[in-house]
């Protein structure tokens, strides 16, 4: 192990593949490592370079591997794929991350802290549920327009829609209740999302970066 100066290390669910080269690039290592004893083995080795692709839980992975004093990068995988050499596997995949993170005008991602992390999150679950708000705005709109009744595009006509759902005439009972069930989906899902902009809007007052 005292060869070693880089190692790339393979992803997984469960079973991670872990490849160390030398200096002049050659493999000194090769070994699988389960999940539960991935951090384990790495506060027991010497301080190296740990590369890995910047996919799902690497920062995760990365936080932890980095506490024990190895230098970790992470790799946009699209950078990664122009070094595998053969049918891509695990092994392949993790000496190609380690090829890939020797090259000296390799690019890296950073690594992201936890708090990061759920900001990041908070963007994406917003996107999310505006996403479901307008297609159930656009179900609504279209179940609705078989009835006759035209709802303009746009979140500022719903809440019109509560009165139009009780007087609407040509409407059947068993429509106007799934419509009414729909735009309080609507509703719920405003109301989230109201909610995740404030928080937002808290966290980029606070954050000198956005703040700029």
């Amino acid at each position: 192990m005292d060869e070693v100066s880089i190692i790339g290390l393979d992803l997984a669910q469960n079973v991670f593949q872990i490849h160390g080269a030398g200096h002049d690039g050659r493999m000194i290592l090769r070994k699988k490592l389960n999940r539960s004893r991935l951090l384990e083995s790495f506060a027991k080795l010497p301080r190296y370079v740990v590369a890995m692709e910047a996919c799902a839980s690497a920062h995760y992975w990365g936080r932890g591997i980095g506490k024990f004093g190895h230098d970790v990068r992470l790799i946009h995988p699209f950078y990664v794929k122009p070094f595998i050499k053969r049918q891509k596997n695990d092994a392949a995949d993790a000496e190609a991350i380690a090829e890939a993170a020797s090259r000296p005008t390799m690019r890296f991602v950073g690594i992201k802290s936890a708090e990061k992390q759920a900001s990041s999150m908070a963007f994406k679950v917003r996107d999310l549920l505006v996403r479901q708000r307008t297609q159930a705005i656009n179900a609504l709109r279209g179940h609705l327009a078989e009835y006759g009744l035209i709802v303009a595009q746009g979140v500022r006509h719903i809440p019109r829609l509560d009165e139009l759902l009780a007087t609407y005439p040509d409407l059947l009972d068993l429509a106007r209740g799934l419509c009414q069930n729909l735009l309080k989906h609507v509703e719920a899902l405003s109301e989230q999302i109201v909610e995740l902009e404030k928080g937002l809007r808290m966290r980029a007052r606070k954050d000198q970066v956005a703040s700029r």
